[in-house]
């Protein structure tokens, strides 16, 4: 049976060069990361360039994609959030394009690696942070201090909202990877099988049948998976977003 693992490898392409005797090489994950912005970038730059007023198909999908951003962070976080659209848009396009490469046989899933996710969901973090502060001053401590509470478990309200929000960047990051990571093993697992029994012949063509069909079936709830994980980060990411707008509860 293959490796399951071995399809999440680093491999250095080329090098780079070197900063204070470390090496900076170009890696496969980068070079897959450079595809994905390549993609999104040909989408909805070049296919919104004519501006037609009837829009062809890769334009109706450059439209839907952002008119599907747009109204997440409207529900989310009003239309004051409209200000961080550039940066909700391009989170969701990145992990939806990067995750569907991803399901290409011999390409890399990018968002398979915690690196990767743990960078984007501290950028929320930060971001949240930075603009929580710069709007409402110390009025965003009243994030961690919710209305109507007794003053008696006022601390301990305090302190598990606190851990709460400083826990957002590893659950934001984790559940992307983990989803990731544990789809596209299972495909490999289940891929091994079919080759491992075709090898016996007919008999085991016959009962490479069922992880065959297995295979097709957990593809296409991979690619479900793949739009439903940058959903989910793009959803959060608006909440968290909408606590540096609204701090109050």
């Amino acid at each position: 049976m293959a490796d399951p693992i071995h399809q999440f490898e680093i491999k250095k392409l080329f090098t780079i060069g070197n900063i204070g005797g470390h090496e900076i090489a170009f890696t496969n994950s980068a070079l897959f990361m450079v595809i994905s912005v390549g993609l999104i970038s040909a989408l909805v730059i070049g296919s919104t360039s004519g501006r037609g007023l009837v829009p062809g198909r890769l334009q109706s999908v450059a439209e839907l994609s952002y008119e599907f951003v747009a109204n997440t962070i409207r529900s989310t976080a009003g239309t004051e959030g409209m200000k961080f659209f550039p940066l909700v848009f391009s989170l969701f396009m990145f992990i939806l394009v990067a995750n569907v490469i991803g399901l290409v046989p011999y390409t890399f899933t990018v968002t398979s690696h915690i690196i990767v996710t743990v960078s984007l969901a501290l950028l929320v973090f930060v971001t949240v942070l930075v603009y929580g502060f710069w709007k409402n001053g110390l009025k965003f401590l009243k994030l961690f201090v919710p209305s109507g509470i007794p003053i008696y478990i006022l601390p301990l309200i305090v302190f598990i909202e606190v851990l709460s929000f400083l826990s957002r960047p590893v659950s934001h990051s984790i559940r992307l990877f983990a989803n990731m990571l544990a789809g596209h093993i299972t495909l490999k697992v289940f891929a091994s099988f079919v080759t491992m029994l075709a090898g016996f012949g007919i008999a085991g063509w016959i009962g490479a049948a069922l992880p065959l069909a297995l295979v097709v079936a957990l593809t296409a709830l991979e690619l479900l998976v793949a739009f439903l994980q940058a959903y989910v980060f793009t959803i959060l990411t608006c909440i968290y977003l909408n606590d540096a707008i609204h701090p109050g509860h």
